[in-house]
């Protein structure tokens, strides 16, 4: 099994986005990115610890690829958004990857670079892409929260 750390808005339905993907074993939704130790999810609010709420991908490489999982990344918000997606804003929900190892590095600037020669989007992603810090659980109340509330996904305006 790998991981990958993704940052991509509201952590609620990233997860919920990746916990579909065939081949990812288990998802947990946390903090990463900033300078506060083991921050709550207050402190995370108040954009004053540096964090972003990000959601912790293990997968099964033999079934899915990390190329492949930054695919559902890009698919799943909007990466020109400077610190928001939809109508959450702040630093907290910017976007972001936190690559694990110099593989995962090279892996997301070429994806990144890919979408940028696309055309997809008319502005440049402003995604962040840095080096995996601690990562830090969120509150249980956030794990799985829209399937424990009967959502498969967040609704934006």
């Amino acid at each position: 099994m790998e991981q990958a750390i993704f940052a991509a808005g509201c952590f609620w339905g990233v997860e919920s986005t990746f916990r579909q993907v065939e081949g990812v074993a288990e998802t947990e939704v946390g903090y990463s990115g900033g300078h506060t130790e083991n921050p709550t999810y207050k402190q995370v609010c108040t954009g004053e610890t540096g964090h972003a709420e990000v959601v912790r991908v293990v997968f099964d490489p033999a079934k899915v690829s990390y190329e492949q999982l930054l695919e559902v990344f890009w698919n799943c918000h909007d990466p020109t958004q400077l610190n928001r997606q939809g109508p959450d804003v702040g630093t907290q929900y910017r976007s972001a990857i936190f690559y694990l190892n110099e593989q995962q590095a090279r892996t997301a600037e070429e994806s990144k670079r890919a979408l940028a020669q696309s055309g997809r989007y008319p502005r440049k992603s402003v995604t962040q892409i840095a080096p995996a810090g601690p990562f830090y659980r969120a509150e249980e109340y956030h794990q799985q929260y829209l399937e424990k509330r009967g959502r498969a996904r967040c609704r934006l305006p």
